[in-house]
């Protein structure tokens, strides 16, 4: 027998509301396990991961080997078995990010565009705050001989853009199946030097950072400083990146940690001020101690010896013959 007709109807319509609830239901469940994964990807993210058991970083990549803090240097580094590879960082007058120690492009080592050598007096029209990225790409930093470091090899090199040198030495690692090694960056912002050498330090780091998540590796990240004031920005606004306090005074460790406010993630210090002392006091809240910069093979036992986390030095060829 057949059913009405309105009662068929009623069917109809309950049938087509137990649908669309289905429907509705199965895009919320979606919906909450893509957010979930979201926020899992971005906690992992922002998970620092773990530090090697001895660091051994290249100063400026491999300065007394390669041009300082080229890619080149980068390269040769990890090449040598460093597991940081330590750089400094500016900024550009369009809001670049570059890799390079100096405010203004160095007379050691850097030629003109047109292949010149420079002064130190006349280095200082070529402040690169002052700058924008593709005037100071147009430098050569590796052809001139530097006599600090004769043992650098002769090329041809640019200041790349922080953004660029990662993607060379992630596709490097990648491409021959190498570790991850973790990027110590520094921020060379100067108390007193804001909006002449650089911007606000807070605004410092931001760029900074935003560099390198763009990229991804902020789980190998380390944001160094002697300038406290970019360590404390960080410290408030990204405190999944790990902080290291650069020291080249002779303030006592906890007049230093006082001044700056939280405790670092690492405490770098300049060789000559490493004791037993100060790496027992670091050790004893949790602080990784990394020296720099350390270029003899003597150096780096005696350093070994006293405990310290890691090492900074222009040489990394030196960790070979150490065995770290």
């Amino acid at each position: 027998m057949s059913s009405p007709p309105m009662l068929k109807f009623h069917k109809l319509i309950i049938f087509r509301k137990y649908t669309y609830m289905k429907k509705l239901l199965s895009i919320a469940f979606a919906s909450l396990a893509l957010l979930a994964s979201c926020k899992n990807s971005e906690s992992l993210s922002q998970q620092k991961a773990p530090l090697p058991a001895f660091d051994a970083e290249g100063h400026r990549g491999a300065r007394g080997l390669m041009p300082e803090n080229s890619i080149p240097a980068m390269i040769k580094a990890i090449d040598l078995g460093v597991t940081t590879i330590e750089m400094d960082c500016h900024i550009t007058r369009d809001g670049k990010v570059i890799v390079t120690h100096d405010p203004h492009i160095s007379h050691l080592y850097a030629r003109t565009p047109e292949g010149s050598d420079f002064t130190r007096e006349e280095s200082q029209q070529y402040r690169v705050y002052q700058m924008d990225y593709e005037q100071v790409r147009r430098f050569d930093i590796g052809s001139k001989p530097f006599d600090l470091f004769p043992r650098q090899q002769k090329m041809k090199a640019h200041i790349p853009l922080l953004t660029d040198l990662i993607d060379s030495v992630q596709t490097y690692l990648k491409a021959n199946n190498l570790p991850q090694v973790f990027y110590n960056i520094e921020v060379k912002s100067k108390e007193g030097k804001e909006n002449e050498y650089h911007p606000e330090p807070a605004r410092f780091t931001q760029l900074v950072v935003e560099a390198v998540e763009q990229k991804g590796i902020t789980p190998y990240v380390i944001i160094q400083s002697f300038d406290k004031r970019a360590l404390q920005a960080l410290h408030q606004n990204y405190p999944h990146i790990r902080a290291s306090l650069l020291v080249s005074n002779e303030d006592s460790f906890e007049e230093n940690i006082k001044q700056l406010g939280f405790t670092p993630d690492i405490y770098s210090p300049h060789q000559k001020l490493v004791t037993e002392e100060l790496v027992k006091k670091c050790h004893e809240q949790n602080i990784k101690v990394v020296p720099w910069s350390v270029n003899t093979a003597e150096g780096i036992a005696q350093l070994k010896a006293l405990g310290v986390d890691g090492i900074i030095s222009d040489y990394p060829d030196l960790f070979t013959e150490q065995q770290l």
